[in-house]
């Protein structure tokens, strides 16, 4: 893309296709609009003549009554094309704004886990948010700069003109003065807006850090640093703000400057003549009238190059997040189906790494259907890595995953993400009721809702909630206690009845009461169900039928508890030292 953009440019042309070209008739309705609004200045800088000539005129017994009419009228008409169209260009603005972020959320959620790793979550909202916001405010302002404001011109200099073509040259005389400040502010304010979109993406990932982290900044006695932290970004933006304002004031500032230059070199004409009586006073009020309603048109058009810029650099921000693809390539539809009930889960030879450091390395085991088998190991041996690639949130670079003996590969990322319920150690809640966050939107029967919570444990504390189910659990469940957040995820799982159940770590957060009832309903529950869990505490899978011990992405010890420990291998040692003593 050029540093000059234009209405042809492959950005422009794409968001016209995109958003405006639906709303083509609404558009139109509030051009049409708007050029009203602009005849009338015309109009009302040509009835000024008879005003001054006819009824002005020493012993004029002019029509006044006829021209007062005709100026109430041009005014009255303004106001109400000027309601009309600002309410035409307020429905359209809100609707294309909704619709870009709407279809650039929809398009971010199609992004694989990596992304979001690389981008942070206050850059993508400021993204969502501000650059959209600049794109909207941009066609608003072009058709106003078209419709009114270029009209206005064009009718007002036909009016400048039909009085006197001489005059009209001599108040345009500086006009070519402005060409190359023009495309130096252009490029200025271009290169200052993106270096400010991208500030205010930070200024929003420093704010989101902030409050999420809230206890830890607290805690941690880091208010201070955070506040100057904050500020830093806040010094920026301010002077990225100032210079492009100073960009964009530019242009109006050099048309003053020109049009305060043609006023000298009119006056200087038109005195003599009039004072000559070659024209008539009225005649140099009707030109002077219409030369000076032009005076906000251009400042307006002029500032319109800085409009154009701010919104060119959001567009390129816009469109390059359009432009990122996911890096998985999966089927629209699945080639078949896993058979109904539990399935058998298997890893054929799997290796992975992010980025050069290999996180699994020929990794193969299986997971028998209907039982419950556990992964253990020490910290970094791949564990959460196997529970990401049987969800589809990563794919292999190597080897097979492979479910009742389908590859992964062959599957729509929804359906295999339909065969899965997880809970992890991070409750994941959201800001709606309890009800919604165990459902997730889906219309579940309430015997099937009541059931899951009773067996998740949800009903200890039910009762004591305000609104029962229809409680705001708070940003990130705030509302509840780390248990009772987790008792709700574990309902949330229990809830979708999935064929293979996922835990990780999903105790972690109880007392030891609340963790030994959970544990005894996460059992009944992973009846029928093909269950695996990561744990890091080695008492909470003894029962399991099962054991994977994982070190440096592999699986160097398998088999039941017992069978482990007798082993005296790895298993043997983590466990001695979990309970020494």
């Amino acid at each position: 893309m050029t540093d000059q953009p234009s209405p042809k440019s492959p950005l422009f042309r794409r968001f016209w296709r995109d958003y405006l070209r639906p709303e083509t008739g609404m558009i139109a309705l509030a051009f049409g609009l708007m050029m009203i609004e602009g005849a009338t200045l015309g109009a009302l800088a040509r009835a000024i003549e008879p005003l001054f000539d006819k009824v002005f005129a020493p012993g004029g017994n002019g029509p006044l009554m006829a021209v007062g009419l005709v100026i109430f009228g041009l005014f009255a008409v303004r106001g109400l094309a000027t309601i009309a169209s600002r309410t035409v260009i307020a429905a359209v603005t809100q609707k294309v704004a909704a619709a870009m972020q709407s279809a650039l959320l929809r398009h971010l959620l199609t992004l694989e886990g990596a992304f979001f790793q690389q981008n942070a979550p206050g850059a993508l909202i400021e993204r969502v948010q501000g650059d959209t916001l600049a794109v909207q405010n941009l066609w608003a302002a072009v058709v106003t700069g078209v419709g009114r404001d270029l009209f206005s011109l064009i009718f007002l200099f036909a009016v400048a003109l039909s009085i006197d073509p001489v005059w009209t040259l001599a108040a345009l005389v500086g006009a070519p003065l402005l060409i190359l400040p023009s495309l130096a502010a252009q490029r200025y304010i271009r290169r200052k807006t993106t270096h400010l979109r991208d500030q205010a993406g930070l200024r929003a990932t420093r704010l989101d850090e902030i409050f999420h982290g809230i206890q830890a900044v607290k805690l941690n006695r880091m208010e201070g640093y955070q506040a100057g932290r904050f500020d830093r970004v806040l010094s920026l933006i301010r002077r990225a703000e100032v210079k492009i304002m100073a960009g964009r004031a530019l242009m109006p500032g050099m048309m003053d400057f020109v049009t305060g230059f043609g006023f000298f070199a009119v006056l200087l004409m038109a005195g003599g003549q009039i004072a000559g009586g070659e024209r008539t006073t009225g005649e140099f009020m009707s030109f002077f009238t219409a030369m000076s309603l032009t005076f906000q048109p251009l400042r307006r058009l002029g500032d319109l190059s800085g409009t154009w810029q701010v919104a060119a650099a959001s567009l390129d921000r816009i469109y390059a997040l359009f432009d990122s693809q996911p890096a998985q390539t999966r089927p629209a539809t699945s080639a078949s189906l896993p058979r109904p009930g539990a399935p058998e889960l298997r890893f054929d030879d799997v290796t992975f790494a992010y980025g050069d450091q290999p996180i699994l390395r020929g990794l193969s085991f299986t997971a028998r259907a209907g039982q419950t088998t556990a992964i253990v190991g020490a910290s970094g041996a791949g564990k959460s890595t196997v529970f990401q690639l049987l969800t589809g949130l990563i794919d292999p670079a190597t080897g097979r995953v492979l479910i009742d003996g389908i590859d992964t590969a062959t599957l729509a990322l929804a359906d295999q993400r339909r065969i899965f319920a997880s809970v992890t150690q991070d409750a994941a809640l959201f800001d709606e009721t309890l009800r919604e966050n165990i459902t997730l939107g889906r219309d579940l029967p309430d015997a099937v809702l009541l059931a899951a919570c009773d067996q998740a444990h949800v009903t200890d504390f039910l009762p004591h909630l305000p609104l029962g189910l229809e409680t705001p659990v708070g940003p990130r469940g705030s509302a509840l206690s780390g248990g009772q957040r987790q008792r709700v995820a574990i309902a949330r799982a229990l809830a979708q009845n999935t064929p293979v159940l996922l835990l990780d770590e999903a105790t972690s957060a109880l007392d030891a009461q609340s963790e030994a009832a959970v544990a005894d309903a996460l059992a009944r529950a992973a009846h029928g169900r093909t269950t695996l869990i990561i744990a890091h505490r080695l008492a909470t899978v003894r029962a399991a039928d099962h054991i994977l011990v994982m070190d440096q992405g592999r699986v160097v010890e398998e088999g039941p508890h017992d069978a482990l420990i007798a082993k005296a291998g790895l298993y043997a040692r983590l466990h001695a030292l979990q309970f020494k003593g």
